[in-house]
């Protein structure tokens, strides 16, 4: 009698953690979990709820997601993206949130890797959802709303109609005017208050005089009001440095003494998020932020990708590369003495089409108050490579930062498939897939030229698909990656006549 036995090897580390904070109000959260799982076979990602029995909150396979042991607390409430494994962003989206939605979510890889069953613990999420108002502030709320409309309903001739303005601004600049403008006189006790669509205080003038002790704080020291408002009937608002988050409705109202709207009006802002678009394989390109106002010697200036790792950071008259994610070492560049001219441009070298996403630069004063914030979305085009079959060989290019670390691994993978491994100074044939054997090869010091591109020889139709270069240090983190995009073009002999029994990888997905 045969006896069989199977290794299952959890990878036990220390996840990364974060802390997610919503309002029941809002329509959904992102539970961030980022991790690449192309080097298994049959890779899945589990996102569990351990205080849960079933535990089990959201569960993706290659063949889509596989929710029969789900809680059913999360029914029809959770998705990730179709090629999160592809991708690797393996981030959970949850929709109608409740108060019991509470608590600690575990992002988990799981796979095989050589026949061994492995597991990794890739990241711990607290989520937190709050009550933006009580229970009885809802009910409250609700009789209020009646009354009001049965008021109205009563007195017609206090009826006002609400005029809803479209701005639209881009983002970075200096400021952008929500307008709010009226003909009749309004009095001088009148009461002027700014709100988002969110409720959040953005302004407000009573007896006089502007009351910034009122604001939110993601207002405070960005808006601006016309002095002796009231004369004029002005009340339109200046908000500085707007950014996209400040997409969104704006009310503007006016109370009298006894706290009786007097007038309403809503203001519709639209803040353009600057596009940049460079092609996978340009030596840098440039995300553009620009000021005219001078800014403290003192300021600080983070730029940060939209996992809110950090690309730049200057202070104190300075880069401070050691803040920087390992994602960006050696990869940025800012001008010297940046705070005079007002230029925060970041030059990024060697784009790749992971760097296809939105990025942040953000200005502090030295207390740590925002200044200003603008957002770049950067697209890098994925580069595509075709050749006819029956050529000698073709290039699959990667061009990054030279003098990468001695022990730096590079792999070329294609779907599940190894096609090249360089480790420990040296090509690694024996981990190669039968496919390639005797068919690849790269550059010799790669690692201090940085050209990790690489020749594949007598390229087949059954070759057509995407490539991933991965490199990363001795501890495992990604320092470099690329997707590549090849076609080989084959014909109708050639393909009657092949015996190659590959199967065609190009729509396979990691």
């Amino acid at each position: 009698m045969k006896m069989f036995v199977v290794f299952v090897i959890l990878v036990h580390v220390s996840p990364h953690a974060s802390a997610v904070e919503v309002y029941d109000w809002d329509p959904f959260v992102l539970l961030p979990c980022e991790s690449q799982t192309f080097e298994l076979d049959e890779p899945s990602v589990v996102w569990s709820r351990y205080d849960l029995n079933p535990s089990t909150v959201h569960q993706r396979q290659q063949e889509g997601d596989e929710l029969k042991d789900q809680n059913q607390l999360y029914s029809s409430r959770t998705s990730m993206k179709t090629d999160a494994l592809e991708t690797g962003d393996l981030s959970l989206n949850l929709t109608k949130l409740h108060l019991s939605d509470s608590g600690s979510y575990t992002c988990t890889v799981r796979g095989f890797s050589r026949g061994i069953e492995r597991e990794l613990r890739v990241t711990d999420v607290h989520l937190q959802v709050k009550e933006r108002f009580p229970s009885w502030a809802k009910a409250l709320l609700v009789l209020l709303v009646l009354g009001l409309l049965v008021g109205a309903l009563l007195v017609h001739f206090r009826q006002y109609f609400m005029s809803v303005y479209q701005v639209e601004v881009d983002s970075g600049a200096e400021s952008v005017q929500l307008p709010c403008k009226t003909t009749v006189r309004l009095p001088k006790d009148a009461k002027v208050e700014w709100r988002d669509g969110e409720d959040w205080k953005v302004h407000v003038y009573q007896n006089g005089s502007d009351q910034p002790e009122e604001q939110d704080s993601e207002y405070r020291g960005r808006t601006e009001m016309k002095r002796k408002l009231l004369e004029p009937g002005d009340l339109s608002l200046t908000l500085k440095y707007p950014t996209n988050w400040d997409s969104k409705t704006f009310i503007c109202t006016v109370y009298n003494r006894e706290g009786d709207i007097l007038m309403e009006k809503q203001v519709e802002l639209k803040v353009k998020v600057h596009q940049v678009e460079v092609d996978s394989g340009a030596e840098s390109v440039q995300l553009p932020c620009k000021t005219t106002v001078r800014l403290p010697k003192d300021a600080k200036v983070v730029w940060r990708d939209r996992y809110y790792r950090k690309l730049h950071v200057y202070r104190s008259g300075s880069d401070q590369p050691e803040e920087q994610d390992s994602d960006y070492r050696c990869r940025t560049e800012m001008k010297r003495k940046l705070l005079e001219p007002g230029d925060l441009s970041l030059t990024l070298k060697y784009p790749t089409n992971w760097d296809s996403k939105t990025f942040i630069c953000t200005v502090y004063n030295r207390e740590g108050r925002k200044l200003m914030e603008k957002h770049v979305k950067l697209k890098v085009k994925v580069c595509e490579v075709e050749v006819e079959e029956g050529e000698e060989s073709i290039q699959l290019p990667f061009i990054t930062t030279p003098d990468l670390p001695e022990d730096a691994k590079v792999k070329w993978v294609c779907s599940i498939r190894t096609v090249h491994l360089y480790e420990n100074r040296s090509d690694q044939p024996e981990e190669q897939d039968q496919v390639y054997k005797d068919r690849t090869e790269m550059k010799k010091d790669l690692l201090k030229t940085g050209d990790l591109s690489l020749t594949l020889k007598h390229p087949k139709e059954t070759d057509t698909g995407e490539y991933w270069c991965r490199v990363n240090n001795k501890d495992g983190d990604r320092l470099r990656g690329k997707t590549v995009k090849l076609k080989v073009k084959g014909n109708i002999r050639n393909r009657s006549s092949s015996t190659d029994p590959t199967p065609l990888m190009a729509d396979q997905s990691v």
